[in-house]
Order: structure tokens, then C-alpha cells, then sequence
């Protein structure tokens, strides 16, 4: 999983001679193009253009060609991590191994200069970047710790109203609604809103240190209306946005892009 600590490692590295392999793989299954395993027809292809591209510099030729085979096998090893695309960078002096199994879109291309090429992997990083998704309800707030369209890590904190000290004084009509203008249930919901707003308020807290420890460039809130408002605004800075919508059953992939490629 990339962090803004290892891009910017890349960022400063220069072999000072070209030797550096750069390469964007796209496998999404979902595209037409990668049908019966079609982007391994796409990478042999990009080494090939990279071998005419050194038709006559034999070193850099027996390079690439060791490189490729630490590639191949890489992928071989790695069957199940292949999701979207797969972006690597390597060289063998001075060595340098990074791979990225990422899970955006990724357009294929291969490079060979003296420094890793950036360009399509920063504009990745800074469309799904660091981020925090915050999925408040009435009973939990599950918070996804996400990089590069990937969950790092999911974690969620359960809401206990303690209905059992005073549950009892809700009152209902025989369909099952709350007794309209009953003293009890307003107090009921009262105390309900308090304890919840109390709850928010910790775990506001919770999330501005997770935002710290873990390096979140951005912090999005997805939920029903009124509590997704309720969260935001215990936050010491507006999220980067707000989503009026109960995501808090569906899928990570699902979540993430709701947010990200809405």
C-alpha cells in the first residue's frame, strides 16, 4: 500500500544512469481489453517496445531483461492480488523494488529512464489519496482507513444507549409508533439525541487522532441526513465531504466508490 512516505522515496530516487523500469499494468478484469487474460499480451508487448527501444545498449538490454524476469515472476507468485492494475517500480543498481497492487484505474504504459516516472501514479494518489471514511448511524460508526481506492483497515465502534434504564417508558400505540405528544417519548428521544451527541463528540476526537496517526489527507462522512450532518459538524474541520447516505451495510468497494468516483 502506498503512503505519501513512499512516494515521495520515489520521488528522490535517481540511479544516476538509465536503468530505471517504470510500469503501469492494467488488469481490471471487468475490461474488455483484458478478456481471457489479455494484459499479459499488453506487458509482453510493452517489453518488447522497450527492447527495440535498446536495440543497441547490451547493458541496459541485460538489465531490463533480469528485471523483467523478477517481474514475471512477481506476478506469478501473485495471482490473487491482481485487481485493477499493477504499478512497479525497480532497477538493479542502485535496487530498487516497489510494487503497488492498486485497485483504480491504471492505463498501461513501460518506461526506462535513470528515475521512476511518476506522473500517472501522482495523479492516482491525488484522486484517491490518504483518507479517512467516517460511517456514522444510530447504533455504530465504522471508519475505514483507505489509500489508493484500497481499505488499509476498518474499524468500528458500537453505540450503547443503555435503553435498559429507561427503555421502559416508551410508550406506543398498538401499531407500534411512538404515542404522539406523550411527555415520556419526547424525554425518551431527548436522552436518545444526548447520549448520541455525547458519543459523537468522543469519536470525533477518535477521529481527529486517527487523522493525525495515519497520515489522512482527507476525511469523508457518509450516512443518513441527520446524523451524517450531526457528525460533521463535531469535526474540527469540515470534511472534504459529505454524503447523505446509509452506506453503513454495504461493501468496502461499494463505499469507496461512492465517495471517490461519484
Amino acid at each position: 500500500m502506498l503512503s505519501s512516505k513512499e512516494l515521495k522515496a520515489l520521488k528522490d530516487f535517481h540511479s544516476g544512469e538509465r536503468g530505471v523500469l517504470s510500469m503501469y499494468l492494467n488488469t481490471n478484469p471487468g475490461d474488455p481489453d483484458n478478456l481471457n487474460g489479455g494484459w499479459k499480451i499488453h506487458m509482453k508487448n510493452g517489453f518488447k517496445e522497450l527492447n527495440k527501444f535498446l536495440s543497441d545498449k547490451e547493458t541496459e538490454l541485460k538489465s531490463l531483461k533480469a528485471l523483467k524476469e523478477k517481474v514475471l515472476d512477481e506476478l506469478d507468485k501473485n495471482p490473487d492480488e491482481l485487481r485493477k492494475g499493477v504499478v512497479l517500480f525497480a532497477s538493479e543498481n542502485p535496487e530498487l523494488w516497489s510494487v503497488h497492487y492498486v485497485q483504480v484505474p491504471v492505463k498501461s504504459s513501460f518506461h526506462w529512464e535513470d528515475h521512476p516516472v511518476l506522473e500517472q501514479l501522482e495523479y492516482m494518489y491525488k484522486a484517491y489519496p490518504e483518507a479517512g471514511i467516517i460511517l456514522p448511524s444510530f447504533g455504530e460508526v465504522r471508519i475505514l482507513d483507505t489509500a489508493m481506492g484500497v481499505v488499509k483497515e476498518e474499524i468500528t465502534y458500537v453505540f450503547d444507549p443503555n435503553l435498559e434504564e429507561w427503555g421502559q417508558s416508551k410508550q406506543m400505540d398498538p401499531t407500534g409508533s411512538h404515542v404522539i405528544g406523550s411527555s415520556k417519548v419526547d424525554f425518551l428521544e431527548s436522552r436518545l439525541k444526548e447520549n448520541l451527541n455525547r458519543f459523537f463528540k468522543s469519536m470525533g476526537i477518535t477521529v481527529e487522532r486517527l487523522k493525525k496517526e495515519r497520515g489522512w489527507e482527507e476525511i469523508h462522512v457518509a450516512g443518513e441526513t441527520e446524523l451524517a450532518i450531526a457528525f460533521s459538524e463535531i469535526l474540527r474541520k469540515k470534511p472534504t465531504s459529505c454524503i447523505y447516505k446509509n452506506l453503513n451495510n454495504s461493501k468496502t468497494s461499494d463505499v469507496i466508490h461512492q465517495v471517490f468516483e461519484k
